[in-house]
């Protein structure tokens, strides 16, 4: 994926995998919880068929993991991919608590329009 730059549309809630041609080639789509502690959730992951198999899924949650690190926050994954790229990489990707995983679910539950 050397050809590939990741960027975070925070205002979007996306963060992006651009390919080599400008285009972009798989995304996370998340929010940022504020209560009850500061959080990046991951609702869902894409990458579109042509480039699936190039490891730009795992690139993007390695990302938001870093991302989120760098900010001094955590992240509570409710993407099914990102849970289970969590579960294989513990050392960059320490468990959520599940109280603040019962808040993202809530809050996705009061914005059904939102993703």
């Amino acid at each position: 994926m050397s050809e590939t730059e990741i960027r975070d549309d925070r205002a979007a809630g996306r963060l992006e995998a651009i390919g080599d041609g400008g285009e972009v080639v798989g995304h996370i789509e998340y929010f940022v919880l504020e209560s009850p502690q500061r959080a990046l959730v991951p609702v869902h992951t894409l990458v579109e068929p042509a480039h699936e198999g190039k490891g730009i899924a795992g690139s993007l949650a390695r990302e938001l993991y870093g991302i989120a690190a760098r900010e001094g926050i955590v992240v509570a994954p409710l993407c099914p991919y990102v849970v289970k790229w969590a579960a294989r990489h513990p050392d960059e990707a320490p468990a959520a608590d599940p109280a603040l995983l019962h808040a993202a679910m809530e809050w996705l539950r009061a914005h059904p329009g939102r993703f």
